[in-house]
Formats: structure tokens, sequence, C-alpha cells
């Protein structure tokens, strides 16, 4: 017979994670303001609040942690890197930075601009993230979704939700003159849509558009490598090619990009720009000093550098993308045997419930994910995040919420991290908060909030 599937490697190292108690679970969640990030992390039994940063590394990268080269200028463990962002992505001039909104906010600084430099300019892209719209909104330019129509719709197996709709994009090209757009972005796998990827033939297309109009084309490539999988699994004439080939494919297409390497780099820290263009790296440079540090660390310590390195090459082989990709389908499989609506097909980092069908009785007004993400952390202790409303933020002008199409918790899986009986867990719990959510009628209500990205510090009450 054929042998089992089993994971490409073995855990060398453990960390004892504590259980809390129901009541500690509850009086943990009160004080906490009733939002997930103000929850002390030796609160949460299963953490999913996110990927990033919160994988295990492989002995080979802890290797390079003791390699570390710190010069403060010149070091050789930056030089490795850039020789791994060369070989394995392809752009001849790379930043590093601290983590990937640092590398927004200095490519936007010398893009968009800075201040209100902003003001009257675009910047079409698909299903833009929580960092990537903010630091658009806080140059006081603005984001447009062009993301398919497709996307929206949670219980459609459509292979590439991520995929950038062409009409949208031009109609945004043919609105706005040139000037006015500083650059696309095209994000993969984009993560508000829930972790869906782009296909090449997509990438190809929206490239040659921009070309057409004469607009730089920069990738949000957090998990470009999870991207580049979906694209061998899923897509016409990539079954045969390694994930590298696809990888160098991909980004063929891209003027440059932005990277949080504490995704599909592996790490727990860290950050890029890359580019393509020697007089925009030149640019960057300047506000690369000014935000981050000296060209050849940007924040990272050496020994990050060198982990990141060894990280690029280990995310970009397939066997290690099956095993990641195929937990995260794992846990998926197990929500919908219990009859909950997830984001369909699977994403790769993470699985989406969809909020607003697990809890129609919630109104908008009053944060239905957010809603859900609490109950599912009473119910196991079992952190996830809200990707909804409260993440939309409200818009800059009116200041009026704005509700988005999909109301989503993510349970973001980290890399390397949790097993398969973590996943039953996880399963089980939420499917005991299904079992009561006909109960669940009312939600929350905000009692303090930031003017930007308030979801991350916004304090909440239970609705009256």
């Amino acid at each position: 017979m054929d042998l089992p599937w089993a994971e490409p490697y073995r855990i060398k190292t453990i960390e004892p994670i504590y259980r809390p108690s129901r009541v500690e679970r509850e009086a943990w969640i009160k004080a906490a303001q009733y939002n997930l990030f103000n929850l002390r992390s030796e609160q949460v039994y299963i953490d999913l609040l996110t990927d990033s940063g919160t994988g295990a590394m492989s002995s080979a990268q802890w290797s390079e942690i003791m390699l570390g080269d710190e010069s403060y200028a010149g070091a050789s463990s930056y030089y490795k890197l850039k020789d791994a962002i060369e070989r394995i992505l392809g752009f001849p001039f790379f930043l590093p930075t601290h983590q990937g909104r640092a590398a927004e906010n200095v490519l936007f600084s010398a893009m968009i601009g800075v201040g209100d430099a902003g003001q009257g300019k675009v910047v079409p892209g698909n299903s833009h993230f929580d960092t990537t719209k903010g630091h658009i909104e806080f140059r006081h330019a603005k984001a447009i979704d062009c993301t398919i129509d497709e996307a929206f719709d949670t219980e459609l197996d459509h292979p590439f939700k991520g995929n950038i709709d062409l009409a949208k994009l031009e109609a945004v090209y043919k609105k706005y003159p040139r000037q006015a757009i500083p650059l696309c972005v095209l994000t993969i796998t984009c993560n508000s849509s829930g972790g869906q990827p782009v296909s090449m033939a997509n990438i190809k297309a929206v490239a040659a558009l921009s070309r057409q109009y004469h607009i730089p084309l920069f990738f949000d490539s957090a998990r470009f490598a999870e991207n580049a999988y979906f694209i061998k699994t899923r897509e016409t004439g990539y079954s045969d090619k390694t994930i590298k080939q696809i990888v160098r494919e991909m980004f063929s297409y891209a003027d440059g990009v932005t990277m949080s390497s504490k995704k599909d780099g592996i790490v727990n820290i860290g950050g890029f720009i890359a580019f393509r263009d020697q007089e925009l790296f030149r640019q960057c440079c300047t506000f690369n000093i000014m935000f981050e540090g000296f060209i050849t660390y940007g924040g990272m310590a050496g020994r990050d550098m060198g982990a990141l390195s060894v990280g690029l090459d280990e995310a970009t082989e397939f066997d290690y993308l099956e095993a990641r990709v195929g937990q995260v389908a794992y846990l998926g499989r197990k929500l919908t045997d219990s009859g909950i609506v997830v984001q369909r097909p699977y994403g790769g980092h993470a699985i989406f419930v969809d909020a607003r069908k697990f809890l129609p009785q919630v109104p908008k007004e009053q944060f239905i994910a957010q809603t859900l993400g609490i109950e599912l952390y009473r119910e196991g202790g079992v952190r996830g995040v809200e990707i909804g409303t409260l993440l939309a933020d409200r818009d800059p002008e009116t200041h009026q919420e704005r509700y988005p199409a999909l109301e989503l918790l993510r349970l973001a899986i980290p890399r390397r991290t949790y097993t398969n009986s973590h996943m039953d867990y996880i399963a089980a719990a939420l499917a005991n908060v299904k079992e009561r959510a006909g109960g669940i009628r009312k939600g929350f209500v905000i009692k303090w909030e930031a003017p930007i990205m308030r979801h991350f510090t916004v304090e909440l009450s239970p609705a009256p």
C-alpha cells in the first residue's frame, strides 16, 4: 500500500503552553477591554492572532544566529542576504528594514511623498492590508481596491481569488492622471481576501497593463512562496516547475517588492525592499537611513539577516510548503465538516471564518467578527484576529464606519509550530461556539479608538 504523508521535519525544541480555565479567560478578556491584542501571551492557549514572526526556525537558521556579523557598516550578513535575494527573487538592489510596515514607510515616502504630499493621489491594488492602507492614508492618498468580485463570495471555489480585476484597474488608470498614481501594489497572497493567491496569468496581465500606462508595479510579497505553491498546484503549465522557478518568474514582472520577512522568510523579525531601478533605490536609501538605520543593516541585527537568508531558501522548497499549506487545509476541512462557512478555497496561511454567516443575529454596527473572536477565546483560549469593520477603520474624510464586503475571523497558523492535534482542538472549540451561536445576539461597542489603525489598540465594551 501507499505510505501515508508525514511532515518533512522533526521537532527538536518545545515550549510548554498553559491552558487557562474558563473563569480565567472570562476575567482576562474583560480586563483586556475585549481587544484580543491586549491579552498577554501566557493567557492564550493556542495563538492564531498572526503567522507573522511566530513560526519555528530551523537548526540551520539557528546556526546563523551564532554566525551573525554585527558590524555597523558592510556586515557580511548583509551580503549573505543580498546574495539570497538576488538569487531567489532576482532583484539586484535591496534595503533591509526591521519589518514589512517599515519597508512600506520607506518606499511610500519616496514614491508617494511625505506629509500631505499624497493629497489627490491614489494607489490601486488587490485588497490592501491594514498597514499598507494605513501608510497610504497617512500620506492623505487613497487606496483603491480592484480585487475581482469573486473574492467576496466565501462559498465560491475560485482558484485565484486574489486576482486583480483588469477592467477595474484600467478604469483607475484612465480616470486619474499618471502623476496621481505613484504605483500599483499587488499583494501575494492577498491576506485581506482570505490568504488567496494571484495567478501567474493575472500577474502578467497586471504588469502589462501597468507598463502600458507607465505605472510602477510593486508586490507586497510577505507570502510569496505560498502564492508560488498555489500556482504550481492550481495553474495550468506550472505543475512540473519548481517553486524557485515559479518565484523567479513571478518577480520578473515586478519593478520591486516590499517584504515582511516574518512570514515567508520564517524569521521572528525583519523585512526588506528590493528594486530593479538603481535611482529609486538611491532615493529610498535616504529614508532608510532616516527611519531604519544604515543601508547595510536597516534595523536588523546581522544574525537575523543570516537567518533570513536561510529562511528564504527553506520557504521555497515544495516539501516545506506542502506541509505548511496542508496543515491550513486540514483545519479548513475540519471546520467545513462541522458546517462552519469559511473562505473557499482554503488560503495559504490561515482559515478565514465567515463571521456574518456564523452570527447572523449580531448587528453589523457591533463588530461581528470581533464578537466571534471573543467567543472563541472564551470557549477554548484560542486567539484569532478580526478582519472586518474594526480593521477597515473609519473613512478618513467622513469619519463614518466603512463596512467591508466580508466580516472574517482569521485563524492564522504559525509555521512549523503546532500539530494537527492543536487543529482538532481549535475546530472543536469553534464547533462548540456554533452550537450556541443562536443565543449570541449582541456584539460590542467602542469605548475608545485611535484615529488610524484603531484595531490594534481599540477598547470595547459589551453592547447594551
